[in-house]
């Protein structure tokens, strides 16, 4: 598929997508929604694609939200009519629930808005020193309704949410990562080397048995624990059926590195 507003690179097993709008700060329109959307399913039903790195073009903005000067261009209905049929809601990403494939957000710069959302969305955030998080949306009448008014709650303390969405203030990398939403914090120019080395360390794992770890994580929340701790969702059935899981036990008992299929 080819793409306008985004990039799309595979380095083996690991697939970067970059929003591609620097020049309004990686701005999400329908459009770019609709183009991540895109990409976010070829990698989903890629069976030799592992791992997604998600990050923006240039080193001022991981994305500065929602383009609402295109809102205010086409209207909302036209935005609502191209966004109808888009599999994952904003950016393709924030109302994806199936993915089980781990996504690490690689933060360069702002994240504004329904950028913090779509990096709330991940895994996994690794952010540059110059990245600063904030959720607007109450200053221009609107809310973080791409999932930032549940998901920081569920992610921080929620007096520290409620500031950050109340009082739309902004939070610097490291205040980020004090608060413990954001995983770790390096100097700009070794961000994407982090993230690509947090991606090396993740694929060291079975494919299936990470899939099937992030799949009981976020399904099990649904769950009591009384009750969950013995519920077997289908990546772990999966795992369990896998040859992989053969594969682990014995290159543990010959001492060598296990040869992942994925199968």
């Amino acid at each position: 598929m080819a793409y306008e507003f985004v990039k799309v690179e595979r380095k083996g097993h690991l697939t970067v997508l970059t929003i591609n709008r620097p020049e309004v700060m990686n701005a999400i329109s329908p459009l770019v929604s609709q183009e991540m959307s895109g990409a976010l399913n070829e990698f989903d039903r890629d069976p030799e694609q592992w791992i997604m790195i998600v990050t923006g073009a240039g080193d001022r903005a991981f994305s500065a939200g929602n383009d609402l000067k295109y809102t205010a261009q086409h209207g909302m209905e036209k935005v609502q009519e191209q966004m109808e049929n888009v599999k994952g809601g904003f950016a393709g990403i924030t109302d994806r629930h199936d993915c089980i494939k781990p996504i690490i957000a690689a933060v360069n710069g702002l994240a504004f808005g329904g950028g913090f959302e779509i990096a709330l969305a991940c895994d996994l955030i690794i952010a540059s020193e110059n990245a600063l998080f904030c959720l607007p949306e109450a200053r221009v009448g609107l809310m973080p309704g791409a999932g930032g008014a549940h998901r920081l709650p569920r992610r921080i303390p929620y007096h520290l949410a409620m500031e950050m969405i109340l009082v739309s203030s902004r939070v610097s990398a490291e205040e980020g990562k004090n608060y413990g939403f954001v995983n770790k914090v390096v100097p700009a120019d070794q961000l994407m080397s982090t993230a690509e080395a947090f991606a090396v360390e993740i694929m060291k794992g079975a494919p299936l048995s990470i899939r099937a770890c992030k799949e009981a994580v976020n399904e099990g929340m649904k769950y009591p624990l009384s009750e969950v701790i013995h519920r077997v969702f289908p990546a772990t059935k999966a795992m369990r059926e896998s040859e992989d899981t053969v594969e682990g036990p014995k290159a543990f008992a010959e001492k060598r590195p296990p040869q992942w299929k994925g199968r």
